[in-house]
């Protein structure tokens, strides 16, 4: 996951709005010349990824509220744990913790106010990057210790947007975070016939309410869950997915909009990855319909505080969490 940069030009800072409590929301545009990136101080969100002939390829929203009130996590980090949590509950350390059930009866996203709905601190370095802070509080949704995170929102010479994640805590946590941006190469219209490929043999069944399912993860050989070979969202499933996929070291994920020959392609330092292909957007309750963007969210397992058996999200004094994803554009 390298990357290059040349030196930043001066930063693009304008008020976006502000909250029901009065906080300042601001927009941060970065610029490497051939890319924009509109980011947000409320969620860290990724309002817009312009390319060079000025598609969008992300869904956003034009105001606080609509985040607010009509998103799904549109372009926000989630936490402080992405994805989902069995019955809203986790032992640490002997210690049970309860979360908000907000989710068919268990915890997702990090709870009712999770960290895509509050306004962190931004240290803006140059118009190509900008860092974003924000303190958890002890106790803040179920969650123990004291947090302080960052995500580090950087766009290179190659066209890439980097995303960097780092944590502390002053007392044994748990933490997920991961970016849950909607991607539309086309820059309208739906995502059915976007190509994607996954590297990942494995994926984790899940049951009814979408936790995953006792046991190894399966192979995604010979079943409609199989990406490691490039295949149209539309073509299986009527194009209905919402899985974690447990990636191959070093991993590249692709997408590619056939028409206009935009490719997107995502690499990280997660083991795994929750692609979402937006068919529970109904045009209602949001703004986008059925299928308008996929998601690819580069994080560790739902439910991983409940299976020893994962790879571990357990965060400890003196310990940092550190996490980097690349999302790539070409074409």
């Amino acid at each position: 996951m390298r990357s290059e940069t040349t030196t930043p030009a001066a930063p693009e800072v304008a008020r976006f709005g502000t909250t029901p409590a009065g906080e300042a929301v601001d927009r941060h545009m970065l610029s490497n010349g051939r890319l924009r990136v509109g980011v947000l101080t409320l969620g860290a969100i990724i309002q817009s990824i312009e390319l060079p002939d000025g598609t969008d390829v992300v869904l956003g929203l034009p105001t606080v509220t609509d985040y607010l009130t009509r998103s799904r996590y549109f372009g926000a980090v989630v936490g402080r744990y992405g994805n989902r949590i069995a019955g809203g509950r986790f032992t640490l350390d002997g210690a049970e913790h309860r979360l908000p059930l907000n989710n068919n009866g268990h915890s997702l996203h990090g709870g009712e106010t999770g960290f895509d709905k509050r306004v962190w601190r931004a240290e803006a370095d140059g118009g190509r990057s900008v860092r974003l802070v924000l303190v958890s509080a002890d106790g803040e949704e179920g969650y123990p210790g004291t947090l302080t995170a960052s995500v580090t929102y950087t766009l290179t010479d190659l066209d890439e947007l980097r995303i960097d994640y780092r944590a502390t805590t002053d007392a044994p946590t748990v933490l997920n975070l991961t970016n849950h941006s909607y991607f539309n190469l086309a820059g309208s219209g739906d995502v059915l016939g976007h190509v994607v490929t996954i590297e990942a043999d494995h994926y984790l069944p899940v049951d009814e309410g979408k936790i995953p399912l006792p046991g190894a993860p399966a192979p995604v050989a010979g079943t409609p869950y199989d990406f490691t070979r490039p295949a149209a969202v539309g073509a299986r499933l009527e194009g209905c997915y919402d899985h974690c996929y447990a990636l191959r070291p070093g991993a590249t994920m692709r997408v590619e909009e056939p028409v206009s020959g935009r490719v997107m392609e995502v690499t990280t330092s997660e083991p795994g990855v929750q692609f979402y292909t937006g068919h529970m957007l109904d045009g209602v309750a949001t703004p986008y319909g059925r299928h308008a963007g996929l998601c690819l969210e580069t994080q560790h397992f739902p439910d991983s505080p409940n299976r020893p058996d994962y790879p571990s999200t357990v965060l400890r004094p003196g310990e940092e969490y550190a996490s980097t994803t690349v999302y790539r554009f070409t074409g």
